[in-house]
C-alpha cells in the first residue's frame, strides 16, 4: 500500500515504514504529524484518486531528527567578462517516518429531503412585460477627402524657361 502526499509544499510517494527527507516542518523531534493532503492511495491495485485530495484519508508520520542536508555549490560564470561567484548552501531538512496511511471514503450523506414549499397562488398578479425602448442609431457621416494642394507656381516656373 502506498500514498502519494503533498508535504511542505512538495508531493512524495510514501509507504508505510518508510523514512524520507522533507524541507524543515516547524515540529518538534518525537511527535507525531498528520497529512490530510492525499492525492492518491494505492491499496494493493485498488487506486483511490482524489479530486483534487482525497476525503478523510491520511498519513500519519513521527517526526524523527531535524538536519541540514549536503552542502551544494553554486557557481556562476559569464565568459570573457570577468565575472565567476562561488555560494554554497545547505537546506534545513527533516526525517519523517511513515508510521500508516489512512484510506477513508469519503462518507456519502444520504440525499436530504427538501421540505415542501407551498405552491404559490395562481391568482397571484403578473407584471407586465417591460416595454423595449427603441433607440435610433446615429450614423456617421463621412467628410469628403480633403483635396490635394497643387504647386501652380513651380509648374509656371517650369513653362516660363
Amino acid at each position: 500500500m502506498y500514498a502519494i502526499v503533498e508535504i511542505a509544499g512538495q508531493q512524495f510517494k510514501v509507504e508505510q515504514d518508510q523514512q524520507i527527507f522533507v524541507h524543515r516542518l516547524e515540529v518538534k523531534e518525537g511527535s507525531k504529524v498528520d497529512f490530510e493532503k492525499v492525492l492518491l492511495v494505492d491499496n494493493s491495485g485498488k487506486v483511490n484518486v482524489g479530486a483534487p485530495v482525497i476525503k478523510g484519508a491520511k498519513v500519519t508520520a513521527k517526526v524523527l531528527d531535524h538536519l541540514k542536508g549536503d552542502k551544494v555549490i553554486v557557481f556562476k560564470k559569464k565568459r570573457r567578462k570577468g565575472y565567476q561567484v562561488k555560494n554554497g548552501h545547505r537546506q534545513y531538512l527533516t526525517k519523517l517516518e511513515i508510521l500508516k496511511i489512512d484510506e477513508k471514503a469519503a462518507d456519502k450523506k444520504a440525499p436530504v429531503k427538501k421540505s415542501e414549499t407551498k405552491a404559490k397562488p395562481k391568482a397571484a398578479v403578473k407584471k407586465a412585460p417591460a416595454k423595449k425602448k427603441t433607440t435610433t442609431k446615429k450614423v456617421a457621416v463621412k467628410k469628403a477627402p480633403a483635396k490635394k494642394k497643387t504647386i501652380t507656381k513651380k509648374v509656371a516656373a517650369k513653362k516660363a524657361e
